[in-house]
């Protein structure tokens, strides 16, 4: 019994093994915030070049020859290609909106419209004003495409991409990552903005 006594606390002052025991409970929660760090950096680092390649693009697009079709899509291609080297893998999505002045881009405001049914949307043949002339209502105001000369265009790029990381899986999270760039400039030359014509009331789709 005194042997056993003995042998007992022999055992319990030996602390040979313990930082293996340690290092084994911490071991997955600090891999777990070091994927989850690098996967954040990579995130910011994504946001950030994405947001520089936009701006020299979109500077390039306001140039006069910018509001050629083929010259957009030579543009918008070299988007893809700069990001792609940075993300392999993913979907890009790049839209270009219009708009008159500058003040119109950063308000965004739908065009006015009756709205009968307090949906928030215009449908069911509800009255609208056309005011951009393109027949079809804008819920943010703007036009499709490049715009003419000294329209401000709202240029954005989208990209969603699966996380280098398996970090938000063991979470229960999505591993799916949206990264967004967004800027607004002039079109060129400056003093020659086309005129547009008088908005006028129109009806929604049914």
């Amino acid at each position: 019994m005194r042997r056993l006594a003995t042998f007992a606390r022999r055992i319990a002052a030996d602390v040979r093994g313990v930082t293996v025991v340690e290092f084994a409970l911490v071991a997955p929660v600090f891999c777990l915030l070091l994927m989850g760090s690098f996967d954040i950096a990579h995130s910011l680092y994504t946001r950030a070049v994405l947001q520089g390649v936009l701006q020299k693009t979109a500077r390039d697009s306001s140039l006069e020859s910018g509001t050629e079709i083929d010259q957009r899509n030579k543009l918008d291609e070299k988007v893809r290609k700069q990001v792609r080297a940075l993300v392999r893998s993913g979907d890009i999505d790049i839209n270009r909106r219009f708009y008159r002045t500058f003040a119109e881009a950063a308000d965004a405001k739908p065009e006015t419209w009756e709205d009968t049914n307090k949906d928030g949307t215009c449908n069911r043949k509800e009255r609208y004003f056309d005011s951009n002339a393109n027949n079809v209502w804008d819920k943010d105001g703007g036009n499709e495409g490049q715009g003419g000369a000294k329209d401000a265009t709202y240029y954005t790029v989208k990209l969603t991409y699966t996380a280098l990381f398996p970090l938000w899986r063991f979470l229960g999270k999505s591993s799916e990552q949206v990264v967004e760039a967004s800027t607004v400039l002039r079109n060129q030359p400056y003093n020659d903005q086309g005129s547009y014509g008088a908005g006028t009331w129109k009806n929604c789709p049914q």
